[in-house]
């Protein structure tokens, strides 16, 4: 496998797990974890007994099918050893067929190997070696009861592997519940992120970050891009305004049905779709080399998650490209990312009008260079040839046919939005470190104190604790909130209703100065 030595997280795991130990290892994802626990559990499987005698735990179908290549890879002379992935979104009769040929070793993801266990298809009586892979993901994705009742039905004496790249609470629970012996395992990467990946962070306005995100894919050269977002409606909408906009955009979250995740990364793969817009669990199933750039519509909620989304980019020593969109109330999780990565983000402008149409021309010289040396399909010719009967010049036409073709370029960006308004602005109803706002409805609403921190709560990111100084009036409200949520309540918040009556939401206006309203 080209392997010459070595990662540290598999200097310090096989020696243990091939001594029959429980392991609980944290390390990053891209450090080597599959082969770590991998060449131990391959080398401890009888060959000449056909029951299941290890089971590998994953959260997603990528990941489970990853790591059944990798272990295929690593069976190639172990005579008599099979592997079988199971996951849901693929036909249970296949696995049940599957399970009947007797592999010593499955890799599967908590649902579908409980489906196994309930149908009685798949039985660990004789399960020696158990190992959790991405174990934090598997609890974020509320696979905690599966795992509780895999572990409990699989028999007391058996290796468990835990491995996971944060160690939570409830991970640590479940290593005091069900390991005895433990050999705690942690390796951390001095630089977490690779010197082939550029990366810049660009201060934006919570209510524009569609429309600088599609600047920013304007004026970036790219082939294939990913935009993530934190949750699975962001996704859905991000895309939506994307392909809105002319761009070739897919979404892939968790909610999406296995086939239609599947056509979505065939697609990506082939170029026939160059932007995926996903979330952070479905993305781990993105194995793609030639990705150029990752865009961080959110900045995740996670330092590691920072680390696995660029780390998406700037492959097999390819120059990489990475853009977060950073609110006034992202700043503080921008250094924290910064201070754990212990590599520079570099602050980028909001590209200009001119900016992408500058862009645009270089694109059009591109592709007019590389129609150069293709021969002229006669049509054209025959075009060609009228033309010069009639008695137009060369320059003429050329110009004509530029003006054409800039005319029909389609561009993303709103020319009539100033780039001040894109940027966090510094607004008018500042009071110390909060912001005062103006919410068209009161009394007359039924509007309660509760029923608008609620709202607000609900709908943005702003903390409970952190709306404060709520006065409710006969036929609008105030309310304050921390410096920073204001562009994100202002741009969410207008765009829904209350009883049916339409939100508008403003800074409030201090003597002497003017509001600034919501869009």
């Amino acid at each position: 496998m080209k392997f010459e030595e070595m990662t540290p997280i598999q200097a310090k795991s096989i020696d243990p797990i091939m001594a029959g130990k429980d392991v609980i290892a944290q390390a990053p994802t891209g450090t080597g974890k599959t082969c770590a626990f991998g060449i131990p559990v391959i080398e401890n499987i009888d060959a000449n007994c056909d029951k299941v005698q290890a089971l590998i735990l994953c959260p997603t179908r990528e990941l489970a099918n990853q790591i059944a290549n990798e272990f295929r890879l690593l069976c190639k002379y172990k005579q008599n050893v099979r592997t079988l992935a199971v996951y849901g979104g693929q036909p249970m009769d296949r696995q049940i067929m599957a399970l009947k040929k007797k592999p010593q070793i499955i890799i599967g993801t908590p649902g579908r190997v409980m489906d196994h266990l309930r149908r009685r298809t798949l039985k660990l009586d004789d399960l020696r070696m158990l190992a959790l892979d991405e174990a934090d993901e598997m609890l974020n994705m509320g696979f905690r009861e599966d795992i509780d009742t895999i572990l409990q039905s699989a028999p007391e004496e058996k290796q468990f592997i835990l491995f996971s790249a944060t160690l939570p609470k409830a991970i640590q629970e479940i290593a005091a519940e069900y390991q005895k012996d433990v050999e705690r395992i942690s390796v951390v990467k001095k630089t977490v992120t690779v010197d082939t990946i550029k990366q810049y962070y660009i201060d934006v306005n919570e209510r524009y970050k569609i429309e600088i995100l599609s600047r920013m894919m304007e004026v970036t050269a790219f082939k294939l891009g990913v935009v993530f977002c934190n949750t699975k409606r962001g996704v859905d909408e991000v895309c939506e305004a994307l392909q809105h906009r002319g761009f070739s955009a897919e979404a892939l979250h968790g909610d999406m049905k296995q086939l239609q995740r599947d056509s979505v990364m065939a697609k990506f793969r082939k170029g026939l779709v160059n932007i995926l817009v996903a979330t952070d669990v479905a993305a781990r199933g993105i194995d793609v080399d030639d990705i150029d750039v990752v865009f961080n519509y959110d900045i995740p909620t996670d330092e590691e998650y920072y680390v696995h989304r660029i780390g998406r980019t700037g492959r097999a020593m390819r120059q990489g490209l990475s853009y977060t969109l950073c609110t006034p109330k992202d700043r503080s999780k921008l250094r924290f990312i910064q201070n754990y990565t212990k590599s520079k983000i570099e602050q980028a402008e909001i590209p200009t009008i001119e900016a992408i149409k500058d862009q645009q021309a270089t694109k059009l010289i591109d592709q007019i260079k590389d129609e150069m040396g293709t021969k002229m399909p006669r049509r054209y010719k025959e075009c060609l040839d009228r033309l010069v009967e009639e008695g137009y010049e060369q320059e003429q036409m050329i110009e004509a046919l530029f003006k054409m073709v800039m005319k029909n370029q389609t561009m993303s960006a709103d020319d009539r939005i100033k780039l001040e308004d894109m940027q966090p602005s510094r607004n008018t109803g500042q009071v110390g470190d909060h912001v005062r706002l103006f919410i068209n409805l009161g009394k007359k609403d039924k509007l309660k104190d509760i029923d608008l921190i609620k709202m607000i709560t609900r709908e943005t990111s702003t903390p409970r604790n952190g709306v404060r100084r709520v006065d409710i009036m006969e036929k609008f409200s105030f309310f304050e909130v921390p410096n920073g949520c204001e562009d994100e309540i202002l741009g969410v918040l207008t765009k829904q209703k209350y009883k049916g009556r339409k939100i508008n939401v403003e800074v409030a206006q201090r003597k002497g100065g003017s509001s600034r309203k919501g869009r």
